[in-house]
């Protein structure tokens, strides 16, 4: 063997190796589980193939919308107020259908140009529109409203995914789903336990800390007599746990206004309160804490009322002004509740609820016939094919039957170091490899027929076949991962398994069929006589 062959034949066992160990790693045993195990560490299979859940949620925009509007109705109250401007009320008339139109009634014509004024200076993403009888409309402009709804969904991509990978879940799928509004495709491969985690996908877990004003009261009328019929403006009622000693729902009346938020937490772990029993303890921010002081120091002796999914979840009196730490107990809360919930409070609360439009399992049985189903059919194609290559080309059959396996160790290779995942159209992806490297195989071959039938030496007929083949097969190539990049720029999860096992199945193809079966033709032409035939 000439040194230039030499180095090739290395590189080409170099390579191998690589990717053996890429599909492997370092395996515990070499016993046939042993290597299985350490396979399917590598090489993930996806939801068809291994079973658990599949959904798809829409996520309720408008609630975000509603928060929004609801702050900015805030803001003209307190700056109205400011500059001494009467009105006699603002409201949102149809917060469920048009939740960004807030209207103001009361406010005389003089004070145009001030209103126009507040709505820039303050709110600068709302426009304002005049009314009969000195009522104003105040409204999101269509572009921003369009960026806050949009901001929402990625918001609850990212919430969602946070809450998903504190899991443990391996290679979940979660990304906006394209055939319909505001919709996300979750995809959670091996999950045993759905109901569990859908209640922590769903769970909105907005913490507040409010002012207790007042209760508990065993009903919403009780509360309203209490208060003469009429709620302060600045007030709002609110269910509760119930508290020791207490029968049936309770109700609370607490500040409109939040001291803190969960977005000025830090963290949140779960804990034990001073019974022993499972709790929640949270830091708040650099920032959020300030607050947080100034707001007890504001109010020692008066209660506040810790707030969770706008449900009172804990009422305890200040007795010195708290900085930068508070726990959530009580309700008879598990120690497994306690980790969901600081793991969600951790995570960020949603930006608005969630919606689920659609939920499908699949078993872990199914999967494992799927794989069987593929398997067989992809070892009965290439044995299929190998046959058929050793049939019709004699001893060049074996060079791409040699071909066709390195290239199926590439590809696997590949998958084990991308940590891709194996979905049962990606199996399929694999099938088509095989038959895109015959289809490689049989161009060269044929040329290479067709220049010995022209009286051209072995030899040259074929660096003949090789020369003029290699831009046929490079053309072939190339479109179909072009395809197969559109198909995963705009699939989802099985589609894309598909695509990017055809990709780097192509990739390797193009290794395998050019440089490792023109290395063997080199080497089989080395050890044959001047003028001696080619099996082909």
């Amino acid at each position: 063997m000439n040194k230039n062959l030499l180095w090739k034949a290395v590189l080409i066992i170099g390579i191998l190796l690589v990717f053996v160990f890429g599909i492997f790693g370092v395996p515990n045993s070499f016993s046939g589980q042993g290597l299985l195990t350490a396979m399917t560490n590598r090489i993930h299979l996806g939801l068809d193939l291994r079973g658990g859940t599949h959904l798809i949620l829409q996520v309720q925009v408008n609630d975000a919308v509603n928060v929004d509007s609801d702050n900015a109705i805030q803001v003209l109250k307190d700056q109205l107020n400011k500059r001494k401007i009467p009105f006699a009320e603002i409201t949102k008339p149809d917060p469920q259908n048009q939740p960004d139109h807030i209207v103001i009634k009361g406010v005389p014509a003089s004070s145009r140009s001030d209103l126009l004024g507040i709505v820039n200076d303050q709110l600068p993403e709302y426009e304002v529109a005049s009314g009969a009888d000195n009522t104003w409309t105040v409204s999101m402009k269509p572009q921003m409203l369009a960026d806050l709804k949009n901001r929402a969904v990625q918001q609850a991509i990212e919430t969602i995914r946070n809450r998903i990978d504190a899991l443990g879940v391996s290679e979940p799928t979660i990304q906006e789903h394209g055939l319909g509004d505001y919709q996300i495709l979750v995809q959670l491969p091996g999950v045993d336990d759905p109901a569990r985690v859908k209640d922590i996908m769903q769970s909105t877990a907005m913490l507040e800390i409010k002012q207790q004003l007042g209760g508990p009261y065993p009903s919403e009328q009780a509360a309203l007599q209490d208060k003469g019929g009429v709620l302060p403006p600045d007030a709002m009622l609110l269910p509760g746990v119930t508290q020791p000693g207490s029968t049936g729902e309770q109700w609370w009346l607490v500040s409109r206004v939040s001291a803190v938020s969960g977005k000025d937490l830090r963290s949140a772990d779960p804990s034990r309160d001073e019974n022993g029993q499972p709790s929640v303890s949270f830091t708040l921010t650099g920032e959020g804490g300030q607050r947080f002081y100034a707001f007890t120091s504001a109010h020692v002796g008066d209660s506040l009322a810790v707030v969770l999914d706008n449900k009172v979840q804990e009422v305890a009196n200040i007795k010195e002004p708290i900085r930068d730490t508070g726990q959530i107990s009580g309700g008879r809360m598990t120690e497994q509740q306690a980790k969901d919930l600081a793991m969600i409070l951790r995570s960020g609360a949603l930006p608005a609820g969630v919606k689920y439009l659609e939920e499908r399992t699949v078993g872990p049985s199914l999967g494992a016939d799927s794989i069987r189903a593929g398997v067989r059919a992809a070892v009965i194609g290439m044995l299929a094919v190998l046959i058929f290559m050793l049939v019709y080309y004699r001893g060049a059959g074996i060079n791409a039957d040699v071909a066709l396996i390195l290239n199926l160790i590439i590809l696997l290779g590949f998958m084990g170091f991308f940590e891709a995942v194996l979905t049962l159209p990606g199996i399929a992806g694999v099938i088509l490899t095989v038959g895109m490297g015959v289809d490689s195989n049989v161009l060269i071959f044929e040329r290479i027929r067709e220049e010995l039938r022209n009286g051209k030496t072995p030899p040259s007929a074929v660096d003949q076949g090789f020369s003029h083949a290699w831009i046929t097969i490079v053309d072939t190539h190339v479109t179909t991962i072009v395809s197969a990049a559109i198909l995963f720029i705009f699939g989802t999860g099985p589609v894309r398994g598909f695509a990017t096992t055809l990709t780097f199945g192509l990739l390797a193809n193009l290794f395998t069929a050019v440089f490792v079966s023109r290395v063997i033709f080199d080497w089989v032409l080395s050890r044959k006589q001047r003028g001696e035939a080619l099996s082909i």
